[in-house]
């Protein structure tokens, strides 16, 4: 009896070419793409998203090249979360909150599309004024003690804040000195103050402004007031919607309606002081120290809250 030779295995051995080649699905492609961009923007307008701070307004807690993350989901949602604003303007607001005294919040004032970045200082139903650059708030002014002069190191664009070279604000020049090391540095005047819910931070205050001195007022339900940390060079409430000390676009025009806070400055990430060029290699040297993970969010001093 002789056996019969197996036949050969269908699945043995390398593939063998099929004599045709895979055609590429491109919808499923370009849907893929579209389902990632997608995820992106919601992230972007409902969760979290960076932002970058073109003006020294914010000093000495914030500087011209500092990365932040800004939270979207901390007042709930409205037109002004959008990462892009390509939907009419409108008032409406979901899961809606109010911020908190010395909250740092993103705002779209009535008058553009661009973010802007300031401080909560009063909130609906207060009375707010400023007497010599002094906030009064329900009759009284708020707690504010002089500290420690911010060092800021010499940098043009803390200066020039977006302008031309031949525009550069030149009121810091009364506080520059030479380290013995040959660096210059500017030695702000620097003040802490308190809120009534014991939110502390500091501000720079140096010259003599049209914005130190504002009438009382009464902040409407639905809208907080809101002031940079750099009181001399920050176009906010106080300032009218009108052009203003050569900004763009001028002030906030007052109290700010719920409904263009965007969202809360959380923490820094990192921060570039301007001296970096296109090439990735030149970041490393720009990078400033102990900015990176910084947070934003104000120390609470209960022991002095008032409200």
């Amino acid at each position: 009896m002789t056996d019969t030779p197996a036949s050969p295995s269908t699945t043995d051995g390398p593939p063998q070419p099929s004599g045709r080649e895979e055609t590429v699905n491109w919808w499923h492609e370009v849907r893929g793409l579209l389902l990632m961009l997608v995820a992106v923007l919601a992230f972007h307008s409902f969760i979290a998203k960076p932002f970058y701070i073109p003006s020294i307004s914010m000093m000495p807690n914030l500087l011209v090249g500092d990365r932040l993350v800004v939270s979207k989901y901390a007042y709930g949602w409205n037109w002004s979360s959008l990462s892009f604003h390509l939907m009419p303007r409108g008032t409406w607001r979901i899961l809606g909150k109010t911020p908190a005294y010395g909250d740092i919040v993103i705002v779209v004032p009535g008058n553009r599309k661009e973010d802007l970045i300031k401080r909560v200082v009063a909130l609906p139903g207060d009375r707010i004024a400023v007497v010599d650059g002094r906030i009064r708030l329900n009759g009284r002014f708020i707690p504010r003690e002089v500290v420690p002069a911010t060092r800021i190191a010499e940098d043009p664009k803390l200066q020039c804040d977006g302008q031309a070279p031949g525009q550069c604000y030149d009121g810091f020049e009364a506080f520059r000195s030479r380290l013995p090391s040959g660096r210059i540095v500017y030695d702000m005047p620097t003040y802490q103050e308190t809120l009534p819910n014991g939110a502390r931070y500091n501000v720079i205050d140096y010259t003599t402004q049209s914005l130190d001195n504002y009438e009382e007022i009464t902040v409407p339900q639905g809208h907080v007031f809101l002031m940079g940390d750099d009181r001399d060079r920050s176009a906010d409430s106080r300032a009218p919607f009108e052009n203003w000390g050569g900004v763009p676009g001028g002030g906030l025009g007052g109290p700010v309606p719920l409904y263009d806070i965007g969202g809360r400055a959380e923490f820094i990430t990192f921060s570039l002081d301007g001296t970096q060029s296109w090439n990735p290699l030149t970041w490393w040297g720009a990078l400033r120290s102990g900015r990176a993970f910084k947070s934003l969010r104000p120390a609470i001093d209960a022991s002095k809250a008032t409200k």
